[in-house]
């Protein structure tokens, strides 16, 4: 995706005065997003728009940026360059305008004096700047390409063609208009992202964390391929809460890769096991690494409808995982890890109450009491903090407390900068009638035929998406490629989740895959080929969108019977694929088999429109019937096989 990605984690180390001013900064983010959350200003009667908290919290995020993320590999990282200071004053100075000022912008919103017009220049290049650091040249460059279109519009070809926007009236819109940097986007970053990675930090902090390890460890850590079924679960609930595919391998695999080397995974298989769990974290509901609140709220949708459509998609990409997990230690001949290095289950068990509690009552709120997203992480906030005081290890300390707020300060600071990268976009959007006019483009090119586009959207969906958390891929693309979707016919919730699956998949899909080469480091594998393994182990990710877009079954849409059969054709589907992918089913497949086995596989994942039904199902019997077929002369091999070897010892 870029010449260089910056990693929050391992940026610049900074002594003295500077160095705790920064950390007090971003221990007070959360505390400052908390506080207008839970409403307080209003209760204590004080009136403050929602875009002067925007503002607050622009200026204490972006400057973070500038000073802990060198801009260049040759800046120094134990000090902070002149340069680095003006720009982080410059974006302090760019929030705290907006913070102070808004009521007044609102009421002369045309107006485009000399200061505003520097500090809507100004705040566009700051954010720019900072989405170079933390997202990488390229992605910066796809910002400046729409500003710039925006601004010679009447360069452009074809349909694309219109009178461009002076850039005084360009800057300030992008700038102070709430479909520009201080919209909807922003808004769901600092509110209901910040929220939910607050709640994540606080429950691993508080030890939920440690439950999960334990208790995976302890229930399929001996079972055949054990440690990798236990990366499995323990890295899908992880991501689920942290919405980072790169962090969840760092946080679970320097545990599960080498208890998975140890059983006799080879450190590329062992690798992508954990690269494609820990992805599949941030596309399991009820939270999606906070995704499926960002859906709802973009959509229009009900929470609970998003979280629901996504049980079927995520069902299939674990049972693909599992499948070829098990079959790889089946053919490697594995077994699990010996009791005695097994944490009893029992001991594990008796921590169940410290993510147990606080993701019960998340769900409470959510689903029985009907409280907004932001608010029910709240509620299970208040949960964590209770199961601490019951827990030795975190009972009247402060010190874990301080460390998740730092670690949610740091870690919104990158998806900050893409939602702010995103809002000058709509802005772009909303000045030129983009969202008229990129869905009539793909119309022209696909013409009546709505495969073409779906591949168009999906590879861009990849390329846009490489080494993005999960919320700020979805709101980049959201922004993009959803509404050309929903243009051209598919449902709005098909669309939003088949750009949420492609932007999160490229976390392992080659070129820049962040995810598999963070695992590939810690398994000490080579990167590109742990990359493709975990193509291969994750291999059902890629079609299962394109399945949900023509059928609504997929999404819990439908009679009983049709998504009975749709759940039943997939998983089976996806035991074919991975008996074909890893070559063993009783026994070694011979390559003949294994390419039939395809096929098969693939006529049972090709989804047909409403209309033609009876052909759907013709394809599904007739992929069913050859992969029986197949598997059952396997089974009568074996036992061939083992029948001649007992003469043989006769």
């Amino acid at each position: 995706m870029s010449e260089k990605k910056a990693d929050l984690a391992t940026t610049r180390t900074l002594p003295g005065i500077s160095g705790k001013i920064i950390r007090y900064v971003l221990i007070a983010i959360p505390i400052i997003a908390s506080i207008f959350i839970l409403d307080i200003p209003s209760r204590l009667g004080i009136g403050i728009l929602r875009e002067q908290y925007y503002g607050l919290y622009f200026a204490m995020t972006i400057p973070c940026i500038f000073l802990l993320v060198p801009g260049w590999n040759f800046s120094p990282r134990n000090r902070i360059p002149w340069y680095d200071y003006l720009l982080a004053l410059t974006a302090v100075g760019c929030g705290l305008y907006v913070a102070f000022f808004y009521e007044e912008i609102l009421r002369t919103l045309g107006n485009q004096g000399p200061v505003r017009l520097a500090f809507s220049f100004a705040a566009i290049a700051v954010i720019l700047e900072a989405i170079r650091r933390t997202g990488g040249i390229l992605l910066a460059g796809v910002g400046l390409f729409f500003i710039l279109y925006a601004r010679f519009t009447w360069l452009a070809p074809g349909v694309f063609n219109a009178p461009g926007t002076p850039w005084p009236e360009l800057a300030t819109y992008l700038y102070l208009d709430m479909n520009g940097v201080f919209g909807m986007t922003l808004g769901v970053a600092c509110v209901i992202v910040l929220a939910f990675i607050l709640f994540g930090n606080l429950l691993f902090g508080g030890g939920g964390g440690a439950f999960l390890n334990d208790f995976a460890t302890s229930a399929f850590g001996g079972f055949r391929g054990g440690p990798a079924k236990m990366a499995v679960i323990a890295s899908s609930l992880f991501g689920m809460l942290t919405g980072s595919a790169a962090a969840n391998v760092a946080s679970t695999g320097v545990f599960t890769i080498p208890l998975m080397k140890k059983v006799g995974y080879k450190p590329h298989v062992a690798g992508a096991i954990e690269a494609v769990a820990s992805t599949g974290g941030t596309l399991t509901p009820p939270i999606m690494g906070a995704a499926a609140f960002v859906i709802a709220e973009f959509t229009g949708i009900p929470y609970a409808t998003v979280a629901i459509a996504s049980i079927i998609p995520a069902l299939l990409y674990y049972c693909g995982v599992f499948m070829q997990v098990d079959l790889e230690a089946a053919k490697e001949g594995m077994k699990g890890l010996p009791r005695n290095e097994l944490p009893p289950i029992s001991a594990s068990l008796k921590k169940a109450y410290l993510f147990v509690v606080p993701f019960t009552v998340l769900m409470l709120a959510l689903f029985v009491f009907d409280q907004s997203a932001e608010k029910s992480a709240f509620y299970g906030m208040g949960a964590v903090f209770v199961c601490a005081c019951i827990n030795k290890k975190t009972r009247f300390r402060l010190d874990w407390i301080i460390a998740s707020l730092e670690k949610t300060g740091k870690g919104i600071l990158s998806i900050t900068a893409i939602v702010c990268m995103a809002g000058l976009i709509i802005g772009v959007v909303n000045v030129c009638g983009l969202g008229f006019v990129l869905p009539l483009y793909m119309t022209q090119i696909a013409g009546d035929t709505l495969m073409p586009v779906l591949i168009l959207v999906a590879i861009a969906s990849i390329i846009l998406g490489m080494g993005m958390p999960t919320v700020a891929v979805y709101i980049l693309l959201g922004v993009l490629m959803a509404p050309t979707l929903v243009e051209l016919g598919v449902p709005v919730l098909a669309a939003h989740l088949f750009i949420q699956y492609f932007g999160t998949i490229s976390q392992f899909t080659p070129p820049v895959c962040i995810a598999a080469f963070a695992a590939a480091g810690i398994a000490e594998a080579d990167q590109m080929k742990t990359a493709f393994s975990s193509m291969r182990i994750g291999i059902l990710a890629y079609p299962t969108p394109f399945l949900f877009v023509y059928s609504q079954a997929f999404l819990m849409e439908g009679t009983v019977p049709e998504i009975l059969w749709a759940m039943f054709t997939a998983m089976s589907a996806c035991f074919l694929l991975g008996v074909a992918l890893v070559g063993y089913f009783v026994r070694r497949v011979p390559w003949h088999k294994r390419v039939l086995l395809v096929p098969a596989a693939l006529l049972m994942l090709t989804a047909t429109s409403p209309d033609a039904l009876l052909i759907g199902l013709a394809q599904d019997l007739s992929g069913l019937a050859i992969g029986i077929m197949i598997l059952l002369s396997e089974l009568y091999a074996r036992k061939h096989a083992r029948r001649h070897g007992q003469m043989a010892g006769v």
